[in-house]
C-alpha cells in the first residue's frame, strides 16, 4: 500500500505541478510560513490550511499550469472578501516544479518525517491495534510492539511499523531521546517491567500505562518497595485518557490517550545533555513482580538503561 505521506509517488504521477508555499503570514492565519503543497491539474499533496484560502490557491496553480496567468506571488486578506474571518492576511508563492525543485522537495520531506517524534506503542490487542489507528494520521513515528506474533501481524494500519520481539523493554533502551512510550500488553508482570524501563529514561516525553486504580496502586507500591525510587512515579500516566470520560471502548480509549500522547509529542521542549542521561532503574534480586511472578526476563535483559 502506498503511503499517503509518499511525495515521490506524487510526483511520479504527475509530470507537471506547481509549489505553492505560505511565504508570509500576519495575524490569525490557518497556517505559518512552514506550510506548503504541491497541486498538479487534477490532485494535490499537502494542505496550506484549507478553506477559501486554499481554494484559491489551487485554482491560481491550475491557472498558472495552463498559461492562463502569471502571477507567481499573491497576497490575500482572511476576511469577508474570500468568506474567511480569521482576520490575518497570507503570501503565497508559486514555483513551476522542476527536477531540483523536485529534490530539494523530496529531501525536505524526509527529513521531516525523520525528525518526528517516535511514540512507542506496547500491546498489539484492541486498545493498542485502535491506538495505532487514532495516531497512524498524526505527525509521529508510531511503533506497535508486541510479543505475539498473531496479534501483531492482525493489525492492519497504514503509516504505521510494527516490531515483534520476546523482549519489548529492551526497546525502550534503544528508542530516540524524546520518545513517548504507552504501555497496555497483556500481561500486568510485562507493563511493569516496560513501565519501570521507561520511567528510568529521562528523556522520554511521555509513559503511559492503562489500567485500573488497583493496578496503578500496586505499581506505585512495587517501584517504592521493590525497585526503591518511589520518584518515578510521579511521571506515569495511568491511566492513560484521563478519567472525565467513564467509556472502556477501545475506540474511545484510544482516541483520548492519542491526544494525550500527542499534546507531550508535539509540545516537548529540546532538552539539554544533562536530561539525556539514563538512570538505572533495577529491581532487587529476589523480588518477585506485581502477581507472584519472579522477573525471569531481568536475568536476561536488566533494568538498566
Amino acid at each position: 500500500m502506498t503511503s499517503r505521506e509518499d511525495i515521490r509517488h506524487f510526483l511520479s504521477g504527475d509530470a507537471a505541478c506547481i509549489l505553492v508555499e505560505v511565504s508570509g503570514a500576519a495575524g490569525s492565519t490557518p497556517r505559518d510560513t512552514d506550510a506548503w503543497m504541491l497541486v498538479s491539474k487534477d490532485r494535490t499533496f499537502a494542505t496550506i490550511g484549507g478553506g477559501q484560502l486554499e481554494y484559491m490557491a489551487i485554482d491560481h496553480a491550475r491557472q498558472l499550469l495552463k498559461g492562463a496567468a502569471t502571477d507567481d506571488r499573491l497576497t490575500i486578506p482572511l476576511g469577508p472578501e474570500i468568506g474567511q474571518c480569521c482576520g490575518g492576511r497570507v503570501a503565497l508563492a508559486f514555483k513551476a516544479v522542476d527536477p531540483e525543485t523536485r529534490a530539494a522537495l523530496i529531501a525536505r520531506r524526509d527529513t521531516e518525517i525523520a525528525h518526528r517524534p517516535h511514540v512507542y506503542v506496547f500491546g498489539a490487542g484492541h486498545v493498542g491495534g485502535a491506538l495505532a489507528m487514532a495516531l497512524s494520521l498524526a505527525p509521529v513515528r508510531t511503533v506497535l510492539v508486541d510479543t505475539r506474533e498473531p496479534e501483531l501481524s492482525a493489525v492492519d494500519v497504514p503509516g504505521i511499523e510494527t516490531c515483534l520481539t520476546a523482549m519489548p523493554e529492551a526497546v525502550v533502551r534503544d528508542a530516540p531521546p524524546g520518545s513517548a512510550f504507552v504501555i497496555l500488553t497483556h500481561d500486568h508482570a510485562l507493563d511493569f517491567l516496560i513501565a519501570a524501563e521507561a520511567l528510568g529514561r529521562e528523556d522520554s516525553c511521555y509513559v503511559g500505562m492503562i489500567g485500573s486504580k488497583t493496578k496503578r496502586a500496586t505499581f506505585k507500591n512495587w517501584l517504592s518497595r521493590d525497585i526503591e525510587r518511589p520518584e518515578l512515579f510521579g511521571r506515569l500516566v495511568c491511566p492513560i485518557g484521563g478519567t472525565a470520560v467513564k467509556d472502556k471502548r477501545p475506540a474511545v480509549i484510544a482516541a483520548l490517550a492519542a491526544a494525550e500522547i500527542l499534546t507531550a509529542a508535539l509540545t516537548q521542549q529540546p532538552r539539554g545533555a544533562a536530561a539525556n542521561e539514563r538512570k538505572s532503574v533495577k529491581p532487587k534480586a529476589d523480588s518477585p513482580l506485581p502477581g507472584g511472578e519472579y522477573p525471569i526476563l531481568v536475568a536476561k535483559t536488566p533494568f538498566s538503561t
